[in-house]
């Protein structure tokens, strides 16, 4: 796979660059550049994420991060199975119980939300950060919507951390699932409250929370470039659009699941 000129390999996390120390040095650079890209490309394209992991398994699958990556990259493309592995194999190497969460969910990708809801009961749910047990809380919730239990979703959200005034990394998400289960239930009233409140903790988008909201309130959105309105001026638009140099483009960014 060909690595941009621009990646050195440095860019990785520390404690990353660490666990690579224990490769031969070219070894460690290789690998290094590989997990930038996997980091680079996962969220906008998820395959080519997954072909640089391939590479860095390839060269280091004795390297806890290594596996741990080829884990998130497998998970982006939605293969479950082999993203429960690779978690389950940097678990073994590392002994944390950080990626908890994201192996019940896993679960419930392969269709076994009864056995999500085990692992949200389990031990290692208490060595989770308060990050990761809000985490837990969003996968346990969605694999009781997966079994149709939408009242018990809706109770498993109900939190401190969801009642709490202060915004956290967290906080836009999980009010926003709970929003979410409320309007699936028929709640519209209470639905339309917690997407405002997600609203105003998403500072960085992370969620469709201000579209949903609008949706509920009856809003539509418009495209001013719709050619279907071109009505007697089609003519002098098509000039305008020739000495332009081109077709105006249309940029809309989207959130990524549960």
């Amino acid at each position: 796979m060909p690595i941009p000129e621009d990646v050195t390999g440095d860019e990785i996390d520390k404690d990353v660059r660490q666990e690579l120390q224990s490769l031969p040095k070219t070894l460690a650079e290789d690998v290094a550049k590989n997990l930038v890209m996997v980091a680079r490309l996962i969220d906008e394209d998820p395959e080519g994420a997954y072909a640089y992991s391939k590479v860095a398994l390839r060269l280091a699958s004795r390297v806890a991060a290594v596996r741990e990556a080829g884990g998130f990259a497998a998970y982006a493309n939605q293969k479950y199975s082999e993203a429960l592995a690779e978690f389950r194999a940097a678990r073994r190497m590392t002994g944390s119980a950080e990626l908890w969460p994201v192996m019940a969910d896993c679960e419930r990708g392969l269709g076994r939300p009864e056995k999500a809801l085990d692992m949200a009961g389990a031990p290692e749910v208490h060595k989770l950060d308060k990050a990761g047990q809000v985490e837990m809380r969003l996968v346990a919730a969605g694999a009781r919507r997966d079994m149709g239990q939408l009242d018990a979703a809706i109770v498993t959200l109900q939190s401190p951390e969801l009642a709490s005034n202060s915004v956290q990394p967290w906080t836009a998400r999980l009010r926003y699932a709970y929003a979410d289960a409320l309007l699936a239930a028929g709640r519209e009233g209470e639905a339309r409250e917690w997407f405002a409140k997600a609203v105003e903790a998403d500072r960085d988008g992370s969620t469709d929370a201000s579209d949903r909201l609008a949706e509920l309130d009856g809003v539509e959105f418009v495209d001013a470039f719709d050619d279907s309105d071109e009505g007697d001026e089609g003519e002098d638009t098509d000039d305008r659009d020739a000495s332009d140099g081109g077709d105006a483009e249309r940029v809309e960014v989207e959130d990524d699941k549960d």
